[in-house]
């Protein structure tokens, strides 16, 4: 029996307001599951996450976890 690799994660912390943003960034904010300024999500560590991040990295802060 294989052990199961632990997957990595990363942090993401919403730190500036969706207000005035193109729609594309505030869809991707939401799609991310972030609501609040200072809300925290934990999303796998793949190339979409990665990409979501990129869209919208002037708004958001990331750490691994």
């Amino acid at each position: 029996m294989a052990a199961k690799k632990a997957e990595k994660t990363l942090k993401i912390t919403l730190v500036k307001s969706t207000i005035g943003q193109i729609p594309k960034a505030k869809a991707t904010i939401e799609a991310m599951g972030l609501r609040k300024i200072g809300q925290t999500v934990e999303l796998p560590d793949n190339g979409a996450t990665h990409g979501q991040i990129q869209r919208v990295r002037h708004m958001v802060k990331v750490e691994e976890a």
